[in-house]
């Protein structure tokens, strides 16, 4: 266990620094969006450069001092917060500059600390997209996204975080600055350290940059909320989605009416189009580039041919950008409607296409069997990755299930695990799944893991206890 950021640790370390660099831990760097985890600092160290951070790992390398990385506070698996030891808290939200951008190469370098709202608008400013896109966009830093490798909505055309990154930027475990910030399709020179350091939620280092992809804009798209008889006619429409439209279906998500009945019950001002509401809907939206010509009036062709077809029931294809956006403000707000309700258990598996039916019919059958709850499951269907959270039933609160939480969770994930998938699609392992990592990691793997943090990181000094026990 590393040791603690004591104040005569701070001292120290407060000499080598700027000025207010170093500042006690306000609430709001020791609590998780879900409220089900408390942390536990020593202090915070705001770093306004890569240079400063160095200092900062090399001094706690020195001492055997626990660091815990900290980007916009948005992650859902405790990866940001340590429970217990006093660690210092790395918060990277004074490194927010974009240091350049290449409209040219459709590349943009974006400090740690951005807003991904703000290199959205960074890449927009020089009329390119850049395309990951969360519901937490307006708080999450990009260094946060890259360490957890987070997904989004739009997967399906363009690649979770990891596939969007050129380089990166990084302060090693021992305070050494990796300079691996090019803006290189092909670099085959060794070792891949920027895909190692992506996803290692900070128990590998500090990524501190990153050289992110841009692409063109969409001259034209088009969203539609479809209402659809069954996830497996969810599947077959996608499947014919892309035989049309190919690269340019944007996203394809699938709903079920619970989360739109949530939204319901606890924002009733929002209003939802379609009525009576069906079990199923997608909401799914396409791209075109210009000479591609209208993508509504394409969507609604495609529209047509599936209602002849018997995989949709209804819908509505949004006929401005003011309906389209509201359309996806329906979807960003499901999980805020899930939190207003007080969720049991959320899990986020990623599972084969083909085996997402059978998996929502034979998980709700396996969880009424011990509780009776609501369920509300909805997800990027087209790379896979479901939300699949567990809600109390009517009248009753996330308390009375206490003692069954657990359960039910492994019933979930026993079956996911039985399927060959995954129980950590895009929100990571941090401290909230270290045992399942553990319980249904592949063996070799986890060896491999352990040895090449123990080789990079020989005090485990970098976010104890996140990801490996």
């Amino acid at each position: 266990m590393p040791n603690p950021a004591t104040p005569a640790f701070l001292a120290r370390l407060a000499a080598a620094l700027p000025p207010d660099t170093l500042r006690p831990p306000e609430p709001r760097y020791l609590e998780e969006p879900r409220g089900k985890w408390q942390g536990s600092a020593g202090a915070v160290a705001l770093p306004h450069t890569v240079e400063e951070v160095a200092t900062i790992v090399r001094a706690c390398a020195a001492e055997g001092v626990g660091i815990v990385p900290y980007g916009g506070g948005t992650g859902l698996v405790a990866g940001q917060i340590a429970p217990s030891g006093d660690p210092l808290i790395v918060s990277l939200e004074r490194m927010h500059a974009i240091r350049g951008t290449w409209a040219e190469e459709n590349v943009l370098i974006a400090e740690a600390g951005a807003i991904l709202a703000d290199v959205q608008a960074a890449a927009a400013g020089i009329d390119r997209l850049f395309p990951l896109s969360l519901a937490a966009e307006g708080t999450a830093r990009i260094g946060g996204n890259l360490s957890t490798n987070a997904g989004g909505l739009n997967v399906l055309r363009y690649g979770n975080a990891r596939d969007l990154c050129l380089g990166i930027e990084a302060v090693l475990p021992d305070g050494s600055v990796f300079h691996g910030l090019k803006r290189l399709r092909k670099d085959n020179t060794g070792y891949d350290l920027r895909n190692l350091l992506i996803g290692a939620e900070g128990t590998l280092g500090i990524i501190t940059a990153a050289a992110l992809r841009l692409f063109p804009r969409s001259a034209s798209e088009s969203t539609a909320l479809l209402a659809v008889p069954s996830p497996r006619a969810a599947l077959e429409l996608l499947a014919r989605a892309g035989a049309r439209f190919g690269q340019t279906v944007t996203a394809f998500e699938l709903i079920h009416r619970q989360g739109f009945d949530f939204i319901a019950e606890t924002m009733p001002y929002i209003r939802i189009p379609l009525s009576p509401l069906p079990d199923w809907m997608v909401l799914t939206e396409i791209g075109f580039p210009q000479a591609a010509g209208p993508a509504e009036e394409a969507l609604e062709s495609f529209l047509a041919d599936a209602m002849e077809a018997g995989l949709v029931t209804d819908g509505i294809v949004a006929a401005s950008e003011g309906q389209r956006k509201e359309l996806w403000l329906l979807r960003e707000t499901i999980p805020e409607a899930n939190r207003n309700i007080g969720a049991i258990a959320s899990h986020d598996v990623s599972l084969p296409l083909s085996e997402i039916p059978d998996f929502l019919a034979r998980a709700p059958q396996a969880l009424a069997r011990v509780a009776d709850i609501r369920i509300n499951a909805f997800g990027h269907l087209g790379d896979g990755n479901l939300h699949f959270n567990l809600f109390p039933a009517k009248g009753r609160t996330r308390k009375d299930y206490a003692a069954q939480a657990e359960a039910l969770t492994r019933i979930v994930h026993d079956l996911v695990h039985d399927l060959d998938c995954s129980v950590s699609a895009e929100h990571g392992i941090g401290r909230l799944k270290v045992d399942d990592l553990t319980r249904y990691g592949d063996a070799a793997k986890l060896a491999a893991m352990r040895a090449i943090k123990t080789a990079l990181d020989p005090k485990g000094i970098m976010n104890p206890g996140a990801v490996l026990t």
